[in-house]
């Protein structure tokens, strides 16, 4: 434990706090599309199939490039990375707004989500050289809760911005943002080891607690992308994960445009509703990554115990199957909240499930793309099955009973398929040659 004062505001913190900025910055442009979605539609002369698809195009890019950027994390650091990518997301967001055709909008949609495909594989890097491993919930949750203050924002500001301004300004202010977050980032961030803003002891504490027993010896291990594909565990992390994600865009994408269609609502009220949920989601992920880690010793880390939580918070969310039965907007939207609490600690506590079952480090920034990358195939359906029922029927009953029935699928594969450690031989093997090295000398 710190000798510090406990209640002094530690300099990981501020790590944490721009991994939460840079998630909310990412997701303020994905709620552009979609509380713009009537605007848009409109002046680009787009039907609802025709804008699932291009609420769905940024994943294209994003899930094509998960996996080569993970490769490159774990390569080249997540520092220069992350600058790079989002440098990358930053001028496609802007040039989003300047699109003058659906085909426009499409293209640039797809390399911003391949801009943004560092943000994850590379915040669990930073996690993983950053956090305790007692703390490793709290740091994915705080990560992840941008994922849903960014809607949030952008719901209550954007919706203004959109009706005020107009849609392509939208765009052309997130971009802007972005190229305001890369600098600081670039200033300040180092790993651990090497910043000088941080203190002696605190860097101590993190290098000592940030590994568990059997991640100590194994720095130099890795699977590779290969090993990796050959753990069931890993797939069941994917499942678990595409599971959280389906519910996440299915909202992302269409809520607005279900509140202003089943709900009557007018475009600035639709933002202000939207606010809601994922507002209230950010206390309710934000809770469940502190008694993940308040309830977890060591030991329980290293065994994968947090599995326990991830799966009856995915169950919890299952509770969206009964939208259509109720009429008032006001309970409607606190199912909606708990479900998106749901898929926001479902998917963090997932994250930090993966670092505490990963025994070779080096595979962190690969495994994490992996993780994703089943995650965003679910997430690329999403938009456009939910289009096509909408479509069909006029009405978005089934699609929310799917994604509710989704939700337990995903429960199933945390409870009972991520029971094994991933890369324990590996690790095993250089944790031997460790202590034969010890022995030596």
């Amino acid at each position: 434990m710190e000798t510090t004062n406990t209640t002094r505001w530690k300099a990981r913190y501020w790590v944490y706090l721009m991994l939460f900025l840079l998630t909310t910055i990412n997701y303020l442009d994905r709620v552009v599309l979609s509380v713009g979605a009537g605007p848009i539609a409109a002046d680009l002369h787009v039907d609802k199939i025709q804008l699932g698809y291009l609420f769905s195009s940024f994943l294209w890019g994003y899930a094509l490039f998960l996996i080569p950027i993970g490769l490159l994390v774990d390569r080249f650091g997540a520092r220069s990375v992350t600058a790079i990518s989002m440098t990358v997301w930053s001028l496609a967001t802007m040039l989003t707004g300047a699109a003058s055709s659906a085909l426009g909008v499409l293209m640039a949609r797809i390399v911003m989500g391949a801009g943004e495909a560092s943000c994850y594989p590379s915040a669990a890097s930073i996690i993983r050289d950053w956090a305790p491993s007692r703390e490793r919930g709290v740091a994915m949750t705080a990560l992840n809760s941008g994922a849903y203050f960014g809607p949030a924002l952008g719901a209550l500001a954007l919706s203004w911005l959109v009706s005020t301004a107009g849609w392509r300004w939208s765009f052309a202010i997130c971009g802007a943002i972005g190229f305001i977050w890369i600098a600081v980032w670039l200033l300040f961030f180092k790993s651990p080891e090497h910043s000088k803003w941080i203190r002696e002891e605190e860097r101590e504490t993190i290098l000592r607690e940030r590994e568990t027993a059997e991640q100590t010896d194994s720095d130099n291990a890795s699977i590779g992308l290969g090993g990796l594909l050959r753990e069931r565990t890993m797939w069941a992390q994917m499942l678990t994960q595409g599971c959280n994600v389906y519910t996440q865009y299915l909202f992302l994408t269409w809520l607005p445009n279900y509140l202003q269609t089943e709900r009557g609502m007018t475009l600035l009220g639709s933002g202000t509703a939207m606010a809601i949920p994922y507002l209230g989601s950010i206390f309710i992920s934000m809770a469940l990554g502190f008694l993940s880690d308040s309830t977890l010793d060591p030991a329980a880390v290293e065994k994968g115990r947090r599995r326990r939580l991830v799966g009856a918070v995915m169950s919890a969310g299952a509770v969206i199957v009964f939208i259509p039965l109720v009429s008032n907007v006001w309970a409607v939207l606190g199912l909606i909240t708990v479900a998106l609490g749901a898929a926001s600690a479902g998917i963090a506590l997932n994250v930090a499930l993966l670092g505490d079952l990963l025994r070779t480090r080096r595979d962190i920034g690969r495994a994490v793309a992996l993780q994703f990358t089943g995650g965003n195939i679910f997430g690329f359906f999403a938009p456009i099955v939910t289009g096509y029922i909408v479509q069909a029927t006029g009405h978005f009953s089934a699609a929310i009973i799917a994604a509710g029935i989704i939700f337990l699928v995903g429960a199933m594969s945390s409870w009972f398929l991520t029971w094994k450690p991933i890369g324990a031989h590996a690790a095993g093997m250089a944790t031997e040659a460790a202590a034969a090295g010890r022995r030596i000398s």
